[in-house]
């Protein structure tokens, strides 16, 4: 008799099919893409045994695309059409790339959105060039475990803005990959270290890059994995190491400005040289260029941790605002975990053991760890985790503030840096004018308090509101921020029930210098601002009360004797003039002096309104 596989109900009909999911470190430098097989996370290789792919993507005149090792070497011969560090250019603009035009052989020009780089074959986006390292991590995983995948976990630095993280999925979308989540490569790197080595208390993440640099904080208990504080800087990474080290090179060998083909070949050395000096005291450099010039050079570990002390002790910065948030100190960290092949340079190793005085953890591979955390991420969201398997759960946060412009060009903060998602929250507004039957909203991010110090996310409109006096309306306004980072914005008027929203999907992202000076900028100007919100909020109000009471004179004018209005028409000039001043102080009292002013007016035209209504009514038809 035939055996019938019956399941109970809510459970698979196939609890024995393993869902092939993985977790894809897309990195500046090199890529990597993981598996859970067997119950332990491992790097899936090529068919030449190597884990690691070079993110380098070559365009030929062919029409044919080529993909990592055979791109890399061919930076020095054809550096137009070979693609690296795409990463720095993911969300963003022409002008956000404008400090790295110089020392980049790429032909740019701006597009909607985006930029672009030129390439024989055309055209591409920085989303077109990260798809085709996506394309060639999933054709290397389904060729590994043997079947099409159901999807991925994609991870991104944790300072990613909206932008780019939106970037990241429409790659993963072109390079034919469902994506199950986009993590934060710091809170996959604790994933890691935490299942591995069953890990509790409060750990610091330092991840540092080929492009980016993060700092996250960490709580982990019983299985939770919450994010207590994050940041970094999105511009900081080993690339900048490689280019002092060029910049050095270039100096002490006297060299003119080199030809394009030249740079690469010297950056290309300079990458190699940074590598050997974290296993050697000094590295030779002895390269004939095309120009003919020789550059024969020694470069020794204590000069090169010179020459890029600055880039170490700029990494530092994030640490201590990481950990303020956090309310903790250096020795409230019961671990550091070192993230990202840059890591691996010893002056950065001792310079994160003397701030936080114990030596970091490296017991797992710094180039692999993220890529491992994503795979179990991947493990678990795909459902193949087994029911005697330990629960656990990922709490990642914000890195930045949203909010609302509002009257006087403030910001209203609705879901604050460093909240846990994924998170929904409302807060209700309403109408400054009388009659108002629509409102515009413009969405911002950032720490400071005026929209003109933040940056512009999008803006929508929601018409269809019931004319009513001002401040009657009722427009609630919901932010939801999903697991991914990725923002929608809703604004609903309870009475009527119209409703209007937008998907956040900025045209590109934040500058390479605005994600880290935006909480630098918060906290130095912290003072400032405070003042010059409540010296907005004076002069909103001061206009508020200045327009209701011209209203009300157009109206009812009639009821003051020349002498009387005479005095409130002197009376609102007054205000007008304390209101164009900067003393909010001043504004505010002139405000309540505006209001004894005008007070026997109201009482009148109350008198009159209640008169006005009686008119022709005997006592006895009034409903008390």
């Amino acid at each position: 008799m035939a055996l019938l596989q019956i399941a109970e109900p809510g459970m698979s009909p196939e609890p024995h099919k393993h869902r092939l999911a993985v977790g894809i470190d897309l990195g500046t430098t090199n890529s990597l893409v993981a598996s859970v097989r067997n119950g332990i996370a491992v790097c899936l290789p090529d068919e030449s045994g190597r884990s690691m792919l070079p993110s380098v993507v070559r365009y030929h005149a062919d029409g044919s695309i080529e993909v990592g090792q055979g791109a890399l070497k061919a930076q020095a011969t054809d550096p137009r059409n070979a693609i690296v560090s795409v990463k720095r250019f993911m969300g963003r603009g022409l002008k956000d790339v404008a400090h790295v035009e110089a020392i980049m052989p790429y032909d740019f020009e701006d597009g909607p959105g985006m930029l672009r780089l030129r390439t024989v074959q055309g055209v591409k986006s920085p989303v077109e060039v990260s798809a085709e390292i996506l394309r060639a991590l999933r054709v290397r995983a389904e060729a590994s475990l043997g079947g099409p995948l159901v999807g991925a976990v994609i991870t991104v630095p944790a300072y990613f803005d909206d932008a780019q993280r939106q970037a990241t999925k429409d790659a993963a979308r072109l390079a034919g990959l469902d994506v199950l989540r986009l993590l934060n490569e710091p809170t996959a790197a604790a994933v890691a270290y935490g299942l591995d080595n069953a890990a509790e208390g409060v750990y610091a993440v330092y991840d540092l890059g080929g492009g980016t640099f993060d700092l996250s904080i960490l709580k982990l208990s019983h299985g939770v994995f919450e994010v207590l504080s994050t940041n970094g800087d999105a511009a900081l990474g080993g690339d900048d190491f490689d280019h002092r080290l060029f910049c050095a090179i270039l100096e002490r060998a006297a060299i003119a400005p080199p030809s394009l083909e030249d740079a690469r070949r010297l950056q290309m050395k300079a990458r190699e040289v940074k590598e050997l000096l974290t296993s050697c005291e000094e590295a030779p450099i002895h390269l004939r260029l095309g120009s003919g010039e020789l550059v024969d050079l020694v470069v020794t570990r204590d000069e090169f941790a010179d020459m890029t002390r600055h880039l170490v002790q700029k990494t530092l910065t994030p640490v201590r605002k990481a950990l303020r948030d956090a309310g903790l100190t250096p020795e409230e960290i019961k671990g550091v975990v070192m993230v990202g092949g840059a890591t691996r340079m010893p002056h950065i190793q001792r310079a994160v053991a003397a701030f936080f005085g114990q030596e970091p953890l490296t017991n797992l591979d710094p180039d692999k760890v993220v890529a491992l955390g994503a795979a179990m991420q991947a493990n678990v969201l795909a459902g193949n985790r087994a029911e005697q398997d330990d629960d656990w759960l990922l709490l990642d946060v914000i890195p930045l503030s949203l909010g609302l412009e509002t009257m006087g060009g403030l910001v209203e903060k609705v879901v604050p840096r460093n909240s846990t998602l994924p998170i929904a929250r409302a807060q209700e507004f309403t109408t400054f004018k009388d009659g108002q039957t629509a409102m515009a909203f413009h969405v911002v991010q950032g720490e400071r308090e005026l929209v003109a110090d933040c940056r512009s996310l999008a803006r929508f409109e929601l018409r269809g509101i019931p004319p009513m006096v001002a401040g009657a309306a009722r427009i609630r306004v919901t932010f939801q921020v999903d697991a991914d980072g990725l923002l929608s914005v809703s604004a609903r008027e309870m009475s009527s029930g119209v409703e209007a929203s937008v998907l956040v999907k900025p045209s590109y992202g934040l500058s390479d210098d605005e994600i880290a000076e935006m909480l630098k900028s918060g906290v130095e100007h912290a003072g400032d601002d405070m003042m010059l919100r409540a010296l907005r909020e004076q002069q909103v109000e001061a206009e508020r009360v200045i327009e209701a009471t011209e209203q009300a004179l157009a109206k009812d004018g009639h009821l003051l004797d020349a002498g009387e209005r005479a005095a409130i028409d002197a009376a609102i000039e007054h205000l007008r003039v304390l209101r164009a001043g900067s003393d909010h102080r001043a504004i505010k009292t002139g405000i309540d002096a505006f209001a004894r002013a005008t007070d026997e007016f109201a009482a009148r035209r109350m008198d009159n309104s209640i008169r006005t209504a009686l008119a022709g009514h005997k006592v006895d038809e009034l409903e008390l």
